[in-house]
């Protein structure tokens, strides 16, 4: 269980804690004919390519107040892409470090390095011939040791995406030492993940946790409350389609949704 905190922990040495965030989330999709599919891949190279995601991922480490030291990334034909970001608690003099968070001109690969802490994402399309739904998958993981904690990234991260299905896997191990010797095992108080994320959000999500408190140990899984098939379509108006269609769309997207959340097949 966490721990009150009101002041300050004084520790003895370094805090030797390492917390991780585990956080991916599903963006699930109609595309039935040549041209849809088409416009989906464009959408997804347009809203999930590397650029976009270092973006992404350099305001993360903002957030945490950590510092880049390095960062790799890359595209992948027809699509999909993956970005690691290297980061620190401290600051480095500017000439140790790369300097990619400002953005500039990319080559194809570029690549960064943190002395204690990650950042990752990983992009993962996927598409069902038999139901022309697509899905795509996004995995971003954010390890750090010491003060920094991920955890008040989430809320951007899920406005970043958009998320159908949202999980999110939080762990502190190890432990530290207060002035007097006594071990540490969690340095801030947590009961659910979401606790940090905005109610807000949650309004919109059905969400469920398993929490293991003992090994310090938080899951969370959300899933889209409300589904307008018009937000699922690409070019295309959902007038067009007729009502029994639309109803058997919509039902194969929740389907879709609903398999995923429960990590089990639909008979």
């Amino acid at each position: 269980m966490g721990i009150g905190l009101e002041n300050k922990l004084k520790l003895y040495g370094f805090n030797n804690l390492t917390k991780s965030l585990s956080f991916n989330i599903y963006d699930v999709c109609y595309a039935k004919s040549e041209r849809e599919q088409r416009d989906y891949i464009t959408y997804i190279d347009e809203q999930y390519n590397s650029e976009r995601l270092t973006h992404i991922l350099c305001h993360v480490t903002e957030m945490i107040g950590a510092h880049v030291l390095n960062i790799s990334k890359q595209d992948y034909d027809p699509q999909g892409a993956s970005v690691t970001v290297l980061i620190a608690e401290q600051e480095f003099p500017k000439d140790q470090i790369d300097r990619s968070c400002n953005l500039g001109h990319y080559a194809d690969t570029i690549v960064g390095h943190l002395d204690k802490s990650h950042v990752t994402v990983h992009t993962y399309p996927e598409f069902h011939p038999g139901t022309a739904i697509a899905t795509f998958r996004v995995d971003i993981d954010v390890a750090t040791c010491g003060e920094i904690s991920p955890l008040n990234t989430l809320n951007y991260l899920i406005g970043s995406f958009d998320s159908d299905i949202i999980t999110a896997d939080y762990r502190v191990r190890g432990f530290t030492r207060d002035v007097d010797g006594k071990k540490l095992f969690m340095d801030h108080p947590i009961t659910s993940i979401q606790n940090y994320i905005d109610d807000e959000t949650l309004e919109n999500y059905d969400a469920v946790d398993i929490n293991v408190y003992q090994a310090n140990l938080f899951h969370t899984k959300m899933l889209i409350k409300e589904l307008d098939l018009q937000n699922y379509l690409f070019n295309r108006d959902v007038l067009e389609i007729p009502p029994k269609e639309r109803l058997k769309i919509s039902s194969n997207l929740r389907r879709e949704m609903i398999e995923i959340y429960s990590g089990a097949n639909i008979f």
